[in-house]
């Protein structure tokens, strides 16, 4: 196997001046940690690695490339995760000459972890280091959805240099980019040019706003659990939950309610990577910021610790994980079936494909409310395009 710690610095943190929890109930001992005296010869026995990326450039925030060692210091803070959780502090991506070489080593490091079965959860440094993201799966030759959660979709026809406000161009634009499906959740009309929300509705993708988000939180759940990569900007919590960052906004996310996002991708079946960016420590108040990225990676390790990877079973039917629904409804020559699992009470459609395949797509009992109210779901027609695509 590759030494991925050729591309890594080793973690180096101060402990901290005060402790609330002591021992084997501190979340550091979830961890196995790379250190320079004690490094990891085997990342790949672990489900997830941490990763930060101290790279600043190609963003107007700055200051962020301070952010992976601070959130590090008030994650190790925090209480042990319940369960066995198999999990690495890899440390941090060293940082290139040119900001395309940092990208390329951390979507190498991505790519051998990948590979491998581990999860990579990047502590960013700013949400234009996502472009690792497709940098990746392009050398891993896969379609992929990408879901951001995010205030402002950092898309723009105006700007040709490429940074963190207009990353998404050169995803979702490039000529050999890998992105299959876009979904943005959490986005504030009055921050978006509406030009560049018709241009991306029309590559059909789903933007879901703020007000309809919180409204009902938990019909973000299918989203994220059909996403393979998973973006978290800590702009899309609300300025006084979340200050430390270059463009806050009064509305936004609760920090109960972020937690409970990157819970729902934590619990993902298909979730290859994730990523939080763009805390920036200069302009935060009190550790508030870093604390709540800190929270937000715990919930994300501890829903990771609650998977039950039922995708898997989906196409045995002799397994008893579920009961399956036939639905019959008006203008459909065929039923619409849906399944439900009986260990988690999570739900899917069943999609017949031009060439019939049989697909599944993540939807919630609400869509199973619609279809049996004689409605045809919005998700059903998404995942009959998208596997027809």
């Amino acid at each position: 196997m590759t030494d991925l710690n050729d591309y890594l610095d080793p973690v180096s943190i101060e402990k901290p001046e005060f402790e609330h929890l002591e021992g084997p109930a501190v979340f550091s001992h979830n961890l196995a940690i790379n250190t320079e005296s004690n490094p990891l010869k085997d990342p790949w026995k672990y489900k997830i690695a941490l990763i930060g990326v101290p790279e600043g450039r190609n963003t107007p925030n700055t200051g962020c490339e301070k952010g992976p060692d601070i959130i590090r210091r008030r994650l190790y803070n925090l209480a042990r995760v319940p369960g066995k959780i198999r999990a690495a502090d890899l440390g941090n991506i060293k940082t290139g000459a040119a900001f395309g070489d940092t990208v390329s080593g951390l979507a190498y490091v991505m790519y051998h972890l990948i590979s491998a079965g581990t999860i990579p959860v990047i502590i960013g440094g700013s949400s234009v280091l996502s472009l690792a993201f497709e940098k990746c799966f392009s050398e891993l030759g896969k379609k992929y959805t990408l879901a951001s959660i995010d205030s402002r979709i950092d898309f723009s026809p105006y700007r040709e240099e490429i940074d963190s406000r207009n990353y998404l161009n050169k995803i979702i634009y490039g000529n050999k980019s890998s992105i299959g499906h876009f979904v943005n959740i959490g986005y504030q009309t009055y921050l978006n040019d509406y030009q560049s929300l018709n241009r991306l509705a029309k590559r059909k993708a789903e933007l879901i706003r703020i007000g309809d988000a919180r409204e009902s939180l938990h019909l973000t759940e299918p989203l994220l659990r059909d996403s393979d990569a998973i973006i978290f900007d800590i702009a899309a919590v609300r300025q006084s939950d979340a200050p430390g960052t270059k463009f806050p906004s009064p509305n936004g996310f609760y920090g109960e309610e972020i937690c409970l996002l990157a819970r729902y991708a934590g619990i993902s079946d298909t979730l290859k990577v994730f990523g939080l960016f763009e805390v920036n420590p200069d302009l935060d108040n009190n550790f508030q910021t870093s604390g709540l990225a800190a929270q937000i990676l715990w919930f994300f390790i501890e829903g990771s610790g609650q998977k039950q990877y039922e995708a898997d079973y989906l196409y045995d039917q002799t397994s008893g994980r579920f009961t399956r629904f036939h639905v019959k409804v008006a203008d459909m020559e065929d039923d619409m079936i849906f399944v439900r699992s009986n260990i988690t009470d999570r739900w899917w459609m069943e999609i017949i494909t031009r060439t019939g395949k049989v697909m599944y797509a993540s939807c919630s009992h609400e869509d199973y409310l619609l279809a049996n109210r004689n409605e045809i779901p919005d998700r059903w027609f998404r995942a009959v395009e998208k596997f027809n695509s």
